[in-house]
C-alpha cells in the first residue's frame, strides 16, 4: 500500500475511533429525543438538518481555527474542558432528575412550547454542548496537532482524513437523530425511559470527567 494512502487510512481510522465516544450520536440521540419528538416530520427534519449543519462547522472550526481563537481570548483547553464539562453535567442532571410521565394536557402543552421555542435550542444546548462539546473540540485539537507536518503533501493528507472523519460523524448524527422516533418504538415506553436514565446518567459522568481532567491539567 502507498505509504500517503496508508497514512490517510490510519488517521482516518484514528479520527473516526476518537471523535465517536466524545460525539456519541446514538445516545445523544436519546438525550435530544425529548426536544424533537413533539415535532412535526418536516420540522424534525429542518432541525436535525440545521444541528448537523452546526456541528460539521463547530468541527472545522475548532480543527483550522480553535487554537488562534483560543490564544485570541486567552482561553486554555483545560478551561473550556471545565466549563464544557460544568455544562455538560447540567444538561445529564436535569434529563436525570426530570419527571419523565406526563399527562396528556401537559404533553399538549409542551407540544406548542417544543414547536415555537425548538428554534432557539437547535445551537444551544442540542448542539453545543450535547452533540459537539467541549471533549470533541479538545479531540479536535489533539487530531490537529498530530496532522501537523512541515510538508505540505503530507499535510494536506492527513486534513482530509481528519474532515472525512468528521463528516462520518456528522451523517451518523443526521442519521439517529432523524431516527430517534424508530429507536424510542424499538425500545418502548419503558425502555425508552430506562434508557434516557442510562444514558442520562453517563453524559453526567462523561462532563464530570471531562471537568475533572481540566482541574487536573490546570493544576499540574
Amino acid at each position: 500500500m502507498p505509504v500517503p494512502l496508508h497514512s490517510f487510512l490510519h488517521l482516518l481510522f484514528i479520527g473516526i475511533i476518537a471523535l465517536f465516544p466524545v460525539v456519541n450520536p446514538i445516545g445523544s440521540a436519546l438525550i435530544i429525543s425529548p426536544y424533537l419528538s413533539r415535532l412535526s416530520e418536516s420540522r424534525k427534519k429542518n432541525a436535525v438538518r440545521k444541528i448537523t449543519m452546526y456541528a460539521f462547522f463547530i468541527c472545522i472550526i475548532s480543527l483550522f481555527a480553535g487554537h488562534w481563537i483560543l490564544e485570541l481570548f486567552g482561553i486554555s483547553i483545560p478551561v473550556i474542558q471545565v466549563a464544557g464539562g460544568i455544562l455538560i453535567c447540567k444538561m445529564g442532571w436535569v434529563s436525570l432528575s426530570s419527571d419523565q410521565q406526563q399527562g396528556s394536557d401537559q404533553e399538549k402543552e409542551d407540544t406548542e412550547i417544543s414547536t415555537a421555542d425548538i428554534s432557539d435550542q437547535l445551537f444551544y444546548p442540542l448542539t453545543f454542548p450535547i452533540t459537539t462539546g467541549a471533549g470533541t473540540i479538545s479531540v479536535l485539537f489533539t487530531l490537529s496537532a498530530h496532522s501537523a507536518d512541515k510538508n505540505w503533501e503530507t499535510y494536506l493528507i492527513n486534513t482530509s482524513a481528519i474532515i472525512l472523519a468528521i463528516i462520518i460523524m456528522c451523517a451518523l448524527v443526521f442519521f439517529f437523530y432523524s431516527h430517534t422516533k424508530t429507536i424510542i418504538q424499538k425500545l418502548g415506553a419503558n425502555g425508552q425511559n430506562i434508557a434516557n436514565r442510562i444514558f442520562a446518567f453517563l453524559i453526567f459522568c462523561v462532563g464530570l470527567e471531562i471537568a475533572v481532567t481540566g482541574v487536573k491539567a490546570i493544576f499540574h
